[in-house]
């Protein structure tokens, strides 16, 4: 019986829950949008989206699908290649700069504000020279 009204109360509630108002997304654990916090934020998000499988959770080169591949995906925390090589790579794909062919090119996939997010992200991981 407690059950049945508990079932009931939930029936009841659920319209009037659906009817609220959603919570603006704006806060403090939210950075304002035209920031480079923001835009590293976004960048994280595309990267868990497109490079996670392949490049790990620590974009440390550890992906599921990395040992299926030879060579193995690109440690991101200590790459020492530069921001400019990293959008071509990321825009064009491996085999077209000469690395490998398993890094797909994202260039018609990703928008250029996709595109900055992650160069963003990727930049705000990377170790410093010799520390890990």
């Amino acid at each position: 019986m407690r059950l049945l009204a508990m079932i009931g109360v939930a029936l009841v509630s659920a319209p009037l829950l659906a009817a609220e108002p959603r919570q603006s997304v704006s806060g403090p654990e939210y950075p304002a949008k035209d920031t480079p916090e923001a835009a590293i934020e976004r960048g994280g998000i595309v990267f868990d989206h497109y490079c996670i499988l392949c490049h790990g959770a620590k974009a440390d080169g550890m992906g599921r699908a990395a040992k299926l591949y030879t060579p193995r995906p690109a440690n991101l925390i200590t790459s020492d290649k530069n921001v400019q090589y990293k959008e071509l790579i990321i825009k064009q794909g491996g085999k077209a700069l000469g690395r490998s062919e398993f890094m797909p090119p994202w260039g018609n996939e990703l928008t250029a504000e996709q595109l900055s997010d992650l160069l963003a992200f990727l930049e705000s991981i990377k170790s410093p020279a010799g520390k890990l």
